[in-house]
């Protein structure tokens, strides 16, 4: 009884900084997805050198996810936990990557057609509306691992699991779709 209420109250102590990083990424990449450096006379490059690098870190994410996912099931939850921590890292990579790729260069529209279109906006819509609601699954199901209350962990990343999953790889399908359409 003790040690569930010790790890309810390391918990606890994460909420609040939970609510606020979920809340604050959110709103900080939207304001900052609508400013260009370039367009408000600032000297900068584009960086268009990253949108293949950070499609290819969100492949890096759902590989890593997956082999946490084996590591666990094969009972080692020390490599489990540092592949969790490896993939959060390469979310984050992304998430900075991304933000200054479209703080320096234009967007680039979707020059698809036909049944392509609804196809790539349908993937590009759900992969953006997930991403957003991930991030207080990843960041409470991080802290019931580390806290050790590992039954509900385990409930919670059951859910975890494949939204994040679905984000990663969708995040590498969008960006094959689009590829062929950016201007290098």
């Amino acid at each position: 009884m003790q040690n569930t209420i010790e790890q309810k109250t390391v918990e606890q102590k994460y909420n609040k900084w939970i609510i606020a990083v979920s809340v604050i990424i959110p709103l900080a990449v939207a304001a900052l997805f609508g400013v260009n450096l370039r367009k408000l006379g600032f000297d900068v490059e584009p960086l268009s050198f990253l949108p293949p690098i950070y499609a290819t870190i969100n492949g890096f994410t759902a590989i890593t996810l997956f082999l946490a996912v084996m590591a666990i099931k094969r009972g080692n939850r020390k490599l489990h936990e540092v592949l969790v921590k490896l993939a959060i890292c390469f979310s984050v990579s992304f998430l900075v990557m991304y933000v200054a790729y479209h703080m320096t260069s234009d967007s680039t529209p979707f020059g698809g057609e036909g049944i392509i279109r609804p196809i790539y906006f349908f993937i590009l819509i759900t992969h953006i509306a997930l991403s957003v609601i991930i991030i207080p699954f990843v960041l409470y199901t991080y802290v019931r691992g580390i806290s050790g209350s590992y039954e509900r962990h385990k409930k919670l990343a059951r859910i975890t699991y494949p939204l994040w999953m679905y984000v990663a790889v969708t995040g590498v399908i969008v960006y094959i779709m689009i590829s062929p359409y950016y201007k290098y």
